[in-house]
């Protein structure tokens, strides 16, 4: 199949816009690459120290034998992590029946955005992604290792690992998931509870009940959100095993999964027979192949701003008229939570990603020519990993949709465009998870009403001072201001006021999450409000256009030159809850379209 003429040609312009800067990165990375195994470069007392505590010292001081760097991200307050818990033992005995050998080379942390949702510890999430990356890189500063295995699964733990393994990018990095949980309340349910909770219908207690009900063992969260996305993101771009994405964990398909991927990385390093540096998956055809997954699954808006952060840590640079282009040849093939009632495991049943990535293969909308972790071409993840005899073997998927509720062929697909919206006016710019809202919610015009935080939102909620339609703009919440945290929380009341009738929307240069729902929703808007944006300029009353077709934001029969930027007391953003901590980080942010980084 001839490849897709607008994914050819923002494949192009990707290439051209990077020259420099990926010409520049590769120069590093093969100069880095040509020193061979790194152990081979320390003295002997610097091997003495990084092996002490060892039993293999013998094969770690010969240098003939790999050794992998185990990354992990292991916690056992965030449930997607917890299985992490039993890996690094699990590696090191595949490493050693593989001839190699296997070391934790370093934690990373990994918060949860279930757990600070709403909380001052969310100004700390978005920065968090930075300090994975930081910490990755000081794990793997040691020199002592052939490849890279790395553990992590949520919102910002693996757009941070992957910003590492480029940067780590001379040697081969394979990830390795952990799995979603077992299906517990449906979708569905728990958010028509939460909305009776914001209505005041039900109290906590019954609440609680249904959120552990939810949530309720080991794994990722089962709605499409940003943990999920990432795991597509991993398999599309070729740094997971084949299939890897959506096994349950403590399965023995699942523990399968991850001797085959040790196996795998000790093949894969400078003394094994399928060299494959993170340097050579990373190129600008696996970012493309990443965003048309983004787009054909209807993924997190969250990936808007981690994509162009992991590309550059590679000298790519990722525009948001990228993201625009391909959403507009990108046919939405999925309907999961919260583009439909459907999770996660319910979406790998119906033939999941590797029925995915064969059909947009035959539409000629991947690149089919990219190296992975697996071996060359992408065609290796349409196959299905079985277990046989305790080993991972790969059978041909069946190749059609198992429920067309779910998973639909490109040719017929739920929509004709992709599942996110760019949006651009006198407002700035921001994007839209449209696939999640009804079309008839694609066009909201409305006056303003203007709140510095969701907190005042909630606030205005419970005293019944919503009655009519309104764009509720929630500014001042940008990377520079607080750190940009998701407004999640403001979910349900926004969803309440629209059920009752009104038309309402959502403006701001902070985040939502995979997790934002039906209401219409420009986010990431940015020159955010602490920049002197516009979004600094609106006043109560302004009316604002939101158009989804379109592709605007605006606001109507005001010169908004006029105006002077309203400026915020942003003091008490400054500390508690550690926020003292990451003041360096608020004031190098960059802007959200550019991934909202301060180390890359």
């Amino acid at each position: 199949m001839t490849l897709n003429a607008t994914i050819a040609k923002v494949t192009d312009r990707i290439r051209k816009r990077s020259e420099k800067s990926r010409g520049d990165y590769l120069d590093l990375m093969a100069r880095a690459a040509a020193e061979g195994p790194r152990r081979a470069h320390l003295s002997c007392g610097n091997q003495a120290h990084a092996y002490a505590a060892m039993d293999e010292k013998e094969t770690l001081a010969a240098t003939n034998a790999p050794n992998i760097g185990i990354i992990s991200a292991y916690n056992d307050m965030l449930s997607a992590h917890q299985p992490f818990e039993r890996f690094p033992q699990l590696i090191k005995d595949a490493a050693k029946a593989a001839g190699g050998t296997a070391q934790v080379a370093g934690g990373v942390p990994a918060m949860c955005d279930g757990v600070t949702q709403g909380q001052t510890g969310m100004e700390l999430s978005l920065f968090s992604r930075d300090v994975i990356a930081l910490a990755a890189g000081v794990g793997l500063s040691h020199n002592t290792f052939d490849a890279a295995i790395y553990l992590g699964v949520c919102d910002k733990i693996v757009p941070g690992l992957v910003i590492a393994a480029a940067t780590f990018g001379y040697i081969p990095s394979i990830f390795l998931p952990a799995g979603p949980m077992t299906s517990g309340l449906p979708n569905d349910e728990k958010s028509r509870i939460r909305q009776q909770f914001a209505s005041g219908e039900i109290d906590r207690a019954e609440l609680m009940k249904a959120e552990m009900a939810s949530y309720h063992g080991p794994g990722t969260c089962t709605f499409y959100g940003t943990a999920n996305t990432n795991q597509m993101l991993m398999e599309f771009m070729g740094l997971h095993m084949p299939g890897a994405s959506f096994v349950n964990p403590n399965t023995p398909l699942r523990d399968a999964l991850t001797v085959a991927g040790v196996e795998r990385a000790l093949q894969i390093t400078h003394q094994g027979n399928a060299y494959t540096p993170a340097c050579e998956v990373l190129d600008e055809k696996a970012f493309v192949n990443g965003l048309v997954g983004l787009m054909a699954t209807g993924g997190s808006t969250n990936l808007v701003i981690h994509l162009p952060a992991m590309a550059r840590a590679a000298g790519i640079i990722l525009d948001l008229e990228d993201f625009s282009d391909i959403s507009d040849a990108t046919p939405l093939m999925a309907k999961v939570y919260p583009n439909g009632l459907a999770d996660v495991n319910h979406f790998h049943a119906a033939g999941g990603l590797g029925y995915m990535i064969g059909d947009l293969l035959k539409e000629g909308l991947l690149h089919p020519d990219t190296k992975t972790v697996a071996g060359d071409g992408l065609e290796l993840y349409t196959q299905d990993p079985k277990l046989k005899d305790g080993r991972i073997v790969y059978e041909a998927g069946l190749g059609v949709t198992q429920n067309d509720k779910i998973l639909r062929p490109a040719s017929d697909p739920f929509l004709h465009h992709g599942g996110l919206t760019q949006l651009k006016g006198n407002l700035g710019q921001g994007v839209m998870k449209s696939s999640a809202v009804a079309e008839e919610r694609h066009i909201i015009e409305a006056p303003a009403r203007v709140f510095k935080d969701q907190e005042e939102v909630k606030a205005a909620f419970k005293a019944g001072e919503f009655t009519s339609d309104t764009v509720v703009v929630v500014r001042f919440q940008g990377p520079k201001s607080n750190g940009m945290p998701e407004l999640h929380s403001l979910t349900p009341v926004l969803a309440v006021l629209q059920d009752k009738g009104l038309r309402v929307a959502l403006l701001t240069d902070g985040r939502m999450s995979g997790a934002s729902g039906k209401v219409p929703s420009a986010i990431h808007v940015c020159p955010e409000a602490v920049d002197g944006g516009p979004i600094a300029k609106i006043r109560d009353g302004d009316m604002i256009r939101l158009d989804a077709t379109k592709g605007t934001i605006d606001v109507l029969d005001v010169d908004l030159d006029t105006r002077e930027a309203i400026v915020e007391d942003l003091t008490g953003n400054g500390s508690g809850v550690g926020r003292e901590l990451f003041e360096v980080f608020r004031r190098n942010a960059g802007l959200a379209s550019t991934g909202a980084s301060s180390v890359v």
